[in-house]
């Protein structure tokens, strides 16, 4: 079932979901927007045409971003893949899910997302993977808001809440080693 904006506010009041900061306004009719972080993840310029991103090898993980934080504007360049962060941290029960998704007004400028599922029991911050399809580079303020969030609730409890590498993450969080 998804949650409307009445059964999100009855959650947030019985502290059963965690949304800090939190505000009011991030609140829609289905489901809660999220605003951007400060920082941004390029792909690294000093790395050459042969750089080869290895995911099962940590040093090359590392080496494929460079992370700028106290960025009040990003500009994401035509062509161009960032990851980015959400300002608020969620803390979700064992029976709640999410799934994230780039407000429509962003996609409508030609910025692109893959969906993101936030697991049941994970709590930080969500780190979006975004594309630049357009001719032209975008401009994205902080505190903008960016994602929007659809929760369902399960059956039932999940008998193993989310417990990975991505747990408690704060801020942009880089990819794991595979």
């Amino acid at each position: 079932m998804i949650l409307s904006d009445f059964d999100l506010e009855s959650l947030l009041n019985e502290g059963r979901l965690g949304i800090k900061p939190f505000g009011k306004d991030i609140i829609r009719e289905n489901g809660l927007d999220l605003r951007l972080s400060d920082q941004v993840a390029r792909h690294n310029e000093k790395l050459g045409a042969d750089f080869i991103v290895d995911p099962s090898n940590m040093k090359s993980l590392h080496d494929e971003y460079v992370i700028e934080k106290g960025q009040k504007n990003i500009i994401v360049k035509p062509l161009t893949q960032v990851l980015l962060s959400t300002i608020e941290s969620v803390a979700l029960p064992d029976n709640l899910i999410g799934f994230v998704e780039l407000r429509s007004t962003w996609a409508r400028h030609g910025l692109i997302m893959p969906p993101t599922i936030i697991d049941a029991g994970f709590a930080g911050t969500v780190t979006l993977e975004v594309f630049n399809g357009s001719r032209f580079p975008i401009l994205l303020r902080h505190k903008v808001r960016f994602a929007h969030v659809i929760f369902a609730t399960t059956l039932n409890k999940v008998r193993k809440p989310y417990n990975g590498t991505y747990l408690n993450q704060k801020g942009i969080f880089l990819p794991k080693k595979l």
